[in-house]
Parts: C-alpha cells; sequence; structure tokens
C-alpha cells in the first residue's frame, strides 16, 4: 500500500473513532462528574485524536516535504508522552492501566525520536514514515484496549 493512502485512511479512521467515542461519552453524563473518570475520558480521546493529527500531517508533508511531518509528529508525539505520563501518574494499583498508558509513553517518545531523528529507522529496512506508520498502529491498538477495559470496568462502576 502507497504510505500516502495508508495515511489518508488511518486519520480518517482516527476522525471516525473519535466521532464514536464523542457519542459514547455524550450518554453517560456521570463520567465528566468525576474528575478522576474525565482525565481517562480526555485519555481516550486524546488516544484517537492525536494519530488522526499526525496522519493529516503525514499527507500534507509526505514524502516531497518530510520537515512538515516530522515537525508535526515530534510535537504531537510530546504532547502525548507528557499527558499519558500525567495519567499514568494515577494510575495506581491497576497493572493493565499501567502497562497500556507506559505502553503508550514509550510508542509516543519513540515517534518523537524517529520524527527527530529519522535515520535510525534504516537499520529495520524502513522509511521513518513507515516507522512511524508501525509505531502509530500501535497506539491505535492500545487506545482500543484501553476503551474496552474503560468501558467495561471504570465506566460501567460509574453506572452503577
Amino acid at each position: 500500500m502507497d504510505v500516502s493512502t495508508f495515511y489518508a485512511l488511518f486519520s480518517a479512521t482516527c476522525f471516525t473513532l473519535v466521532g464514536l467515542w464523542w457519542n459514547v461519552v455524550q450518554s453517560h453524563h456521570e463520567w465528566m462528574r468525576d474528575p478522576a473518570l474525565r482525565r481517562v475520558v480526555g485519555g481516550i480521546y486524546l488516544s484517537f485524536l492525536l494519530p488522526a493529527l499526525m496522519g493529516l500531517f503525514a499527507q500534507v508533508g509526505g514524502t516531497d516535504q518530510p520537515q512538515v511531518w516530522r515537525a508535526a509528529f515530534v510535537v504531537l508525539a510530546v504532547v502525548g508522552c507528557v499527558c499519558t505520563l500525567r495519567l499514568l501518574a494515577r494510575a495506581r494499583g491497576d497493572r493493565f492501566l499501567i502497562w497500556q498508558q507506559a505502553g503508550a509513553g514509550l510508542l509516543y517518545a519513540l515517534i518523537a525520536v524517529i520524527g527527530a531523528f529519522p535515520e535510525l529507522a534504516e537499520p529495520f529496512g524502513l522509511r521513518p514514515i513507515q516507522a512511524e506508520a508501525l509505531m502509530l498502529i500501535g497506539l491505535i491498538v492500545l487506545g482500543h484496549a484501553l476503551v474496552w477495559r474503560f468501558m467495561a470496568g471504570e465506566g460501567r462502576a460509574a453506572e452503577a
């Protein structure tokens, strides 16, 4: 698959997931009343929004102007890493959440590093934009896992 086609589909899919998450949150007003739940809900939102934005910048910059997507990936990955680490600091006792957030934080850090130093992707036989795509897929998988865990655990407990 062409990388630009991948990023077009990826970005559209992520924005769809953002919209679906909005619909879920809209039907659970009780989630927004509790500050801890609100932070988790916001973390889930960002887990789809930031990759969607990265996908848009990858399309704008493409292979012709890599400095565009590289700069955007670095900035957005730093934002994602900081937000993820803040959530991680509050994930006391929940092993799944700790591992999920640590994994997402690591992926965000790696995305920023490859954006800043694209030559690090070459030993793996990948172009930098391909390496970034693989890590973004990982972020979305972790985001889906977070949604599942939240919907089956914390989110359901808040309804009771």
